[in-house]
């Protein structure tokens, strides 16, 4: 009677859990550093006497190991101590930031010495990534899950609209070095936070090689989840080549320029945070098809800028398009979280980021080839309609409609 009691009891929603808030304040922490880095590291390339291929080839340099190792994060994922792993990729990620930061303050940087922290800072990304996912589905009771995650990005969100806006400032004032020296204290305050975790890590019996294997099996079999990366991996190029790519470009030669671009960016920006706050009050009951509907919403601003419309429109457009990535990343976090066991979930999660991973360099070499074909409108027409059809042909899928709300 006692256990029956027990196991009917109400779970403690996530702020009431201490690790979670310990892993929440981490991720807040490390986010003031990231959201700021960008606007250093393009100066910190300029600073020494670099143009747009050395930044492409440090940005590049930064992708690879995300790319190549991911798959292997999430293997370890799965057999050694998530927190343990957060701890020690955060702690990397401090190192090499601070090493540039210093490199950038002593005069010393160079696109080659810039490009190695940035490769640094790429295998701490491909370890962490896997890690964080299974790490809220140890802290959090399943019920709770989609909250935990909303809560996880309604800081992280914020800090997005404001981070840059800080570092262009801190940059503009002190250089570079500074905003970068912020961002390396960034990750090791998380890194210290993370360490008070100490979750166990999971009991296996097999080698890594059996692992990645009975991995890639699990990944197959879900149809749900390679379908849906397929799908992603569409959406995510065509959303980069139609908006981070071209949408400057268009916005230079058709609207006010790079005040314009702003205006849509933090349109955007607004937009995510209010998909956060629709998460909060929320709970779809069909988890997938709604991360896969909602993800949809990135085809309005393509749509618009290439029909030309007006500026209001456009920045309408960049507002559910923040609404619908958000929403749909917090369902697919939480459909992947209740419905992939603990001792899968790092290799599940890496699966599924190397196929967005990938559609980075796609989107952007497929739109640089279509470029000398089309006009720019055109292209944004089509990667709006690449999104379309990707998000038809996944609803077609049966088992979208299975991985519903535990």
């Amino acid at each position: 009677m006692k256990a029956t009691a027990e196991a009917s009891a109400p779970r403690p929603t996530p702020l009431r859990v201490p690790a979670f808030r310990r892993f929440a304040l981490a991720n807040l922490v490390s986010a003031t550093g990231s959201a700021m880095a960008p606007v250093a590291l393009a100066y910190a390339v300029i600073g020494q006497g670099g143009g747009a291929g050395s930044l492409g080839v440090v940005l590049a340099t930064n992708a690879v190991p995300t790319i190549v190792l991911t798959v292997a994060g999430g293997v370890l994922a799965d057999r050694l101590s998530r927190s343990r792993i957060l701890f020690l990729g955060n702690l990397l990620a401090a190192a090499a930031q601070g090493v540039l930061a210093a490199l950038v303050a002593t005069g010393h940087a160079t696109t080659a010495s810039i490009a190695v922290c940035g490769f640094a800072s790429g295998i701490a990304t491909a370890f962490t990534a896997p890690a964080a996912t299974g790490v809220v589905a140890q802290l959090v009771a399943a019920e709770h899950l989609q909250r935990a995650n909303a809560l996880l990005r309604l800081p992280s969100n914020a800090v997005k609209v404001l981070g840059p806006v800080l570092g262009g400032v801190v940059v503009a004032v002190g250089g570079p070095a500074w905003a970068l020296s912020w961002d390396a204290l960034s990750f090791l305050v998380a890194a210290l936070l993370l360490l008070g975790l100490r979750l166990s890590a999971p009991v296996t019996t097999s080698g890594v090689l059996a692992d990645l294997r009975a991995g890639w099996v699990g990944f197959r079999r879900r149809t749900w989840l390679w379908t849906y990366t397929a799908a992603g991996t569409v959406v995510v190029a065509a959303w980069l080549a139609g908006f981070q790519l071209l949408g400057p470009v268009v916005s230079a030669e058709h609207y006010a320029g790079a005040r314009s671009w702003g205006l849509v960016q933090g349109a955007f920006a607004f937009g995510l945070l209010a998909g956060t706050a629709v998460c909060l009050r929320w709970r779809p009951y069909r988890l997938l098809a709604s991360a896969v509907v909602t993800g949809a919403a990135l085809c309005l601003p393509p749509a618009a800028l290439g029909l030309g419309l007006s500026l209001p429109w456009v920045l309408l457009a960049a507002v559910l398009a923040g609404i619908g990535l958000d929403v749909a990343v917090v369902a697919w976090t939480t459909a992947l979280q209740q419905h992939v066991p603990q001792e899968e979930l790092g290799r599940m999660s890496s699966f599924n980021g190397v196929g967005e991973r990938i559609a980075i360099p796609l989107g952007y070499l497929v739109t640089a080839l279509a470029a000398h074909a089309w006009t720019d409108r055109t292209v944004l027409l089509v990667c709006a309609g690449a999104i379309v059809a990707a998000t038809l042909l996944n609803l077609c899928v049966r088992d979208v409609y299975r991985v519903n709300r535990l």
